[in-house]
């Protein structure tokens, strides 16, 4: 069984055609999908979208690029959503310094109060990393002295030191569809070195669709192509 860990079905992108595209990820052997919240405001969405189908279960957070427009999210906040039994994680969460839609600030702000729910909960944190590696190592290694939480650095495109601190608190790499990008070596170098029991894969769909399907909508059905150029890379079978 393949689980897609990441992707975004309650995005616009999906509104047209989502029952289709969950029974295209059955029948190219998906049983799970985790699909992410970036938005409190939008939550309710993307519970409905878990709630619809038992193989879909979903997480509760604000992505980087929101943590202006939902600002001063306490941990408490989000720690209530989890009750629900299908919110299996918290995020997604980080810093994102290469678009920088929202103050660095808040974005960090907004980092801490999510690990802080992840730590009490015990649900794990997704990290969003992009273009911020030492602010992003500089407070995973702050927050752990603070008390152990779980959690994984979704769709790695990040730098070896950061994937060593991540292994290092005991955390999880996730790779995506860039696995399969031409430019992509060094990442593809984190992919073949990660330990077989420390990683995970995901589409981050609609986004990042793999190769050969460049420059189409992505879905949860291609997360195969993503664990198979993993074991290539790994020169094990993708089983």
């Amino acid at each position: 069984m393949l689980v897609d860990s990441h992707c975004h079905l309650d995005f616009p992108d999906f509104a047209d055609d989502l029952p289709e595209v969950i029974d295209r990820a059955a029948a190219a052997g998906v049983g799970a999908m985790l699909t992410i919240g970036t938005r409190l405001s939008r939550f309710p969405g993307v519970r409905r979208v878990a709630e619809g189908c038992d193989r879909i279960w979903c997480s509760v957070g604000i992505h980087p690029h929101e943590a202006e427009n939902e600002s001063g999210v306490a941990k408490e906040t989000l720690m209530r959503e989890t009750e629900h039994p299908k919110v299996v994680g918290i995020g997604e969460t980080g810093l994102d310094y290469f678009y920088e839609h929202a103050p660095r600030d808040k974005q960090r702000e907004n980092f801490r109060a999510h690990i802080g729910a992840a730590r009490e909960t015990g649900l794990p944190l997704i990290v969003h990393a992009r273009e911020a590696d030492d602010d992003i190592i500089a407070i995973l290694r702050d927050e752990h002295e603070k008390g152990a939480f779980p959690g994984l650095i979704h769709c790695f495109s990040s730098g070896p030191a950061l994937a060593e601190c991540a292994l290092d608190l005991g955390l999880y790499i996730s790779f995506s569809g860039i696995v399969t990008f031409k430019n992509a070596a060094d990442m593809r170098d984190v992919a073949s070195k990660v330990p077989l029991d420390r990683f995970f894969i995901e589409t981050d769909s609609p986004f990042l669709t793999p190769v050969p399907y460049r420059g189409k909508r992505n879905e949860p059905a291609r997360v195969g192509l993503v664990a198979a150029k993993v074991a290539e890379l790994r020169g094990v079978t993708p089983e």
